[in-house]
């Protein structure tokens, strides 16, 4: 083979693994760009129109004991001067809990308060607006406990913040696989790290990567699932445009992920980690 026909093998291949990945930061800019022209009603209607079945973004609950981290969110230190009971500081806390609801965290000791706002997640980074609000509303509680106030300088923390965007843009992705010709009939795959969501031909089986932990392990027994139930119902296991997908294609989805997960942990962030469930959501 030459270098020119190897050359297209890979371009090939890698055009096959484009087919199937979704970046869901993509939709976000285009949503928000549909929003600005129409409203937020009609750009929901133009994705829905032109979107195959997929996972719907969701903001989970934290877990409980979430703790912040670094670069993800911005943390006030709150010093009171004397030891303040757990149940005082909780009721100075409750206006900002209610104004940015699951973006902020809160871990107070009687000697030490941390009060902190995720900047970055799938609605993208919090604009300069909302973190000079967060921060006036936590130099408000700390007046209120008769605390000091150590807060790190707001434009380094947004700059950070969009840095860590542009990297999460480029790894926030779902790779789905659709077995079809087989019919609406339902399919059981088990206790399975992937979706299943039927249609009319057959199934479509997605998997949130960032969000799933061994994403290339699992995303493999997606294949093989998905490889499997072609077999066993005479159906064939297709990409987004109707191409049948081989092993060398599934394949070379498999060594992308690799190196997703590899971006995502360079900054601090292990694929179905709490951490990464925060930030893609």
């Amino acid at each position: 083979m030459t270098d020119l026909q190897i050359g297209l093998a890979v371009i090939g291949a890698l055009a096959v693994a484009a087919v199937l990945v979704y970046n869901r930061w993509q939709e976000r800019g285009v949503r928000r760009a549909a929003e600005r022209a129409f409203g937020s009603r009609h750009a929901d209607v133009l994705l829905d129109e032109r979107r195959e079945p997929t996972l719907e973004p969701r903001r989970p609950p934290l877990e409980p004991g979430a703790i912040s981290a670094e670069g993800i969110d911005y943390v006030i230190q709150v010093i009171p001067r004397e030891p303040t009971p757990a149940a005082v500081v909780l009721e100075a806390w409750a206006p900002i809990e209610q104004r940015f609801a699951r973006r902020v965290l809160l871990a107070s000791s009687e000697t030490l308060i941390r009060a902190a706002l995720q900047l970055v997640s799938r609605a993208g980074v919090v604009s300069d607006a909302e973190l000079l609000e967060f921060r006036t509303l936590v130099e408000t509680m700390a007046a209120q406990l008769g605390a000091a106030v150590h807060a790190p300088e707001m434009r380094q923390a947004l700059e950070a913040a969009r840095e860590l965007d542009r990297t999460c843009a480029d790894t926030d992705i779902q790779v789905a696989l659709h077995v079809v010709g087989i019919g609406a009939a339902p399919a059981e795959f088990g206790d399975r790290p992937f979706q299943a969501n039927t249609r009319d031909d057959g199934v479509t089986l997605t998997l949130d990567v960032a969000r799933t932990s061994e994403p290339r392990a699992s995303y493999e027994a997606m294949a093989r699932a998905g490889s499997q139930l072609a077999q066993a119902r005479g159906g064939r296991l297709v990409d987004d445009t109707g191409r049948e997908l081989d092993e060398r294609a599934l394949a070379s989805i498999g060594a992308q992920l690799d190196a997703v997960r590899a971006r995502l942990a360079g900054c601090g962030i292990e694929p179905g980690s709490p951490l990464a469930l925060r930030v893609f959501s």
